[in-house]
């Protein structure tokens, strides 16, 4: 697990639109959803509430790596990779059920510890 620089941190907090967050099922298709309640933990892990997984969910279970694919204001692309792991208690959980807006379940909080982080074919971290 590798910290955010401060540059990447910038690029975190200054995103547009909701992050694109990728996993794989066990037979190597891909699955991608449009995530908005994500956010970044101890600069090392990003936080992705479940609120309506269901592909996702399975493809966690079965042990994928993800990533998120986010864009900034200026137009700037990053994808963060790394493994993911699922939580329906403890610390993390609780963390994620304080920021979460309410109306969403939050059945949940799934976190990409973060291991690659790519701008373009540029690696970054």
């Amino acid at each position: 697990m590798k910290n955010l620089t401060e540059e990447l941190i910038n690029a975190w907090d200054n995103r547009n639109g909701p992050v694109i967050f990728s996993t794989v099922d066990k037979k190597g298709m891909p699955n991608a959803i449009y995530a908005t309640c994500v956010k970044l933990y101890e600069q090392n892990r990003i936080v992705i509430a479940d609120n309506y997984f269901s592909k996702t969910r399975n493809n966690i279970a079965s042990g994928t790596k993800g990533s998120i694919l986010f864009i900034t204001g200026d137009r700037k692309a990053y994808q963060i990779k790394g493994l993911i792991k699922y939580y329906k208690e403890g610390e993390i959980f609780d963390d994620m059920k304080n920021w979460l807006d309410p109306r969403f379940p939050g059945h949940a909080a799934t976190v990409l510890h973060i291991e690659e982080v790519y701008s373009g074919s540029e690696r970054l971290l």
